[in-house]
């Protein structure tokens, strides 16, 4: 299968390149050098139209083929459209934190934090209070009565 392919491949490429040598026989005939300016003028004006004219019909072809193209774009979709036959993806559930969310949404620069507890400050405890509450029956005791009182309100002012 592969052999004839190649042998086909072959024959399509000699093809090619006869019709390519006949047409540069065809539109450029052997140049004959003229010995004069005037004839040398005339010749490069004759090259002038020719260059002209094939560009022309290049430009025309390259219109033709770029609106063939958008046709067959086109009636590609009707195509699709009349046969109605769209396969939809099925959707996955994705469980995602509220923050890979958010970074997926705003990007990469913007980070932030859902988390509460880690805008919060932490205190930390000192250890006077520690002790005092160690001691609470003495404190008791200080306090009790009326000396007691008057004891925490002359110490706090």
């Amino acid at each position: 299968m592969l052999s004839i392919a190649k042998g086909l491949l072959e024959e399509e490429a000699k093809e090619q390149e006869e019709q390519r040598s006949r047409y540069m026989e065809e539109s450029c005939p052997p140049v004959s050098m003229p010995r004069s300016m005037q004839e040398m003028q005339e010749l490069c004006r004759e090259i002038n139209d020719k260059i002209n004219v094939i560009d022309e019909e290049r430009y025309d072809l390259n219109i033709k083929v770029t609106k063939s193209d958008k046709e067959i774009d086109d009636l590609k979709i009707k195509v699709q459209d009349l046969m109605g036959k769209f396969k939809k993806p099925v959707l996955r559930k994705v469980r995602m934190s509220a923050d890979a969310m958010l970074k997926a949404l705003l990007g990469s620069k913007h980070t932030v934090n859902m988390e509460l507890r880690a805008n919060l400050k932490q205190v930390k405890k000192e250890d006077k209070e520690l002790r005092d509450v160690g001691d609470w029956r003495k404190n008791i005791e200080d306090k009790a009565g009326m000396d007691g009182r008057k004891k925490m309100f002359e110490t706090e002012a």
